[in-house]
């Protein structure tokens, strides 16, 4: 069963002996992945909608992964089991992330680790978790076809982190690399043409960006 980049590297991240919540699991691939991989994991496959769940239960029978993978139908965090310690959200929006985890504070408190791969507002995310009892331990870039994604492992326990951190991301920051630069660019490049289309009464929210586009340039030339 094929499984795109993003999900395999996501997978190559949960640690042995975890036991997973995957909201949002679609066709459940990537429960299927985690467990065929040997490393004792069991998961729960959850999903909003009636239909991929439908079809993820069909490829776990498919696969025989039955005593191994669960389905859940449910918004969120609110499927969760007491046996979870990892949730697995991606491909998601970093506001709708943020609003799942509200929902839920108590699956706040019972969860260890968060594997978090969000479309967009990755810095509102890392802010929000950060300041509800996690740190980031690892950050990584996936390319997948011409999108640049990033991955973000989230742990119980407290860490500052400056502006610079989170807009960046502070393992991110030491890591750099290839993916790095390229991604960074692209964000560079898409804050100049707002800059420009920007009417003049924008005068703060332009100088914001200015100040935004120096620090990027800052850092991939370094």
């Amino acid at each position: 069963m094929k499984i795109n980049e993003r999900l395999q590297q996501i997978g190559d991240l949960v640690e042995a002996n975890s036991f997973c919540l995957d909201v949002g699991c679609d066709h459940a691939l990537l429960d299927i992945y985690l467990v065929k991989k040997n490393k004792n994991i069991k998961a729960i496959a959850s999903d909003i909608a009636e239909g991929p769940l439908e079809q993820a239960k069909k490829n776990i029978e498919r696969e025989h992964l039955e005593n191994e993978i669960e389905t859940r139908l449910g918004p969120g965090l609110k499927t969760i089991t007491k046996e979870v310690d990892t949730v697995i959200i991606s491909g998601m929006g970093g506001r709708n992330i943020i609003g799942i985890c509200k929902e839920s504070p108590k699956a706040l408190k019972q969860v260890k680790t968060f594997i978090l791969s969000p479309n967009n507002y990755q810095e509102d995310v890392k802010r929000y978790l950060c300041k509800n009892g996690f740190y980031i331990d690892n950050e990584e870039f996936v390319k997948e076809k011409k999108f640049i994604y990033q991955i973000i492992i989230f742990k119980k326990g407290h860490k500052h982190y400056s502006k610079k951190e989170y807009f960046f991301g502070p393992v991110f920051l030491i890591k750099k690399g290839p993916l790095f630069r390229e991604y960074f660019e692209r964000e560079m490049k898409t804050r100049e043409i707002l800059t420009a289309i920007l009417p003049k009464n924008y005068f703060f929210k332009k100088k914001q960006i200015q100040k935004e586009i120096q620090m990027i340039k800052k850092e991939i030339e370094d």
